[in-house]
């Protein structure tokens, strides 16, 4: 009896890794994508092993098991994702853990940061939208839900995902002495705490040009924030991207998947039998002897 759940679980095993490697075959332009992505993150971690940086050969390496997460989704799930989606998820990846973590961009290059905020949020109002209609049971129910809900969900679902990112952010910095939530100089201070009659009244500190912590100055030409202007930065553009992807996808709601939105590349769907690969490993499985 261990003998053959071993041995299924071998044959399931098996099963997945074909499915998979069918998956990433599929489309041309995400096949293509991806390949690229993995040789220039292989590179980069061969690179980073061999200078010793091995903080940065672990985020090589996690990029290369991230590289798979759509396929393996699609897999897993019986999902179709449209290639639009699946090449931007993988430039996603590649772009914060690569080009973000490893070769500093979010340092180095102004605004990184904020324009992988803003794609966040509309992947996660993608998400949002899909899962409303991934959920459904009834197909031909998926376009008689309001657009006005559909796209308040996809919404919403973004902004939820922004701000638990952010909890994430201020969780590792509080506790783990990080700097995720990068910080800001500043040249004024408006703040009630240095009010001498405790009335709520507000006090200001302009043209900050210089700030001292224990007697020695910082030379940073202002006071430092520590991340507050830099979480509400990342939840208004945010709060862009999920805007702009509800209001795309309520007009492709409206128009039953008609009409031509940058909603209708982004929108996943359930698999068809001719899609479903991990299906059809499973029947070529069975009909073995």
């Amino acid at each position: 009896m261990k003998d053959q759940k071993k041995l299924r679980k071998a044959q399931d095993k098996q099963a997945f890794r074909q499915a998979v490697a069918q998956e990433l075959r599929e489309h041309k332009s995400s096949f293509i994508v991806f390949y690229a992505l993995r040789a220039l993150a292989i590179v980069a971690l061969v690179r980073q092993i061999m200078r010793g940086g091995y903080e940065s050969a672990f985020f090589c390496a996690l990029t290369i098991l991230l590289l798979y997460l759509p396929s393996w989704i699609q897999v897993r799930l019986h999902i179709e994702l449209p290639p639009a989606l699946e090449i931007t998820i993988l430039c996603f990846i590649y772009a914060a853990e690569i080009l973000g973590e490893v070769n500093s961009f979010y340092v180095v290059v102004p605004h990184w940061d904020t324009m992988l905020h803003t794609l966040n949020g509309f992947l996660c109002a993608a998400v949002g939208f899909s899962l409303v209609i991934l959920l459904n049971d009834d197909e031909n129910l998926t376009f008689d839900l309001s657009p006005f809900f559909l796209a308040l969900v996809a919404f919403c679902f973004s902004m939820t995902i922004g701000v638990l990112w952010e909890f994430f952010e201020f969780g590792m910095d509080f506790f783990f002495h990080t700097d995720m939530q990068k910080d800001t100089v500043v040249n004024a201070i408006y703040t009630v705490a240095l009010d001498p009659t405790y009335s709520n009244k507000v006090i200001a500190i302009p043209d900050i040009r210089d700030a001292a912590v224990n007697g020695q100055s910082l030379g940073l030409g202002g006071y430092l924030d520590i991340g507050l202007i830099d979480t509400m930065k990342d939840l208004f553009v945010n709060f862009i991207g999920a805007a702009v992807f509800s209001v795309t996808g309520f007009f492709y709601a409206k128009s039953k998947g008609k009409r031509k939105t940058a909603a209708q590349g982004f929108v996943p769907s359930r698999k068809t039998a001719q899609q479903d690969y991990l299906r059809q490993a499973w029947e070529r499985r069975r009909k073995k002897p």
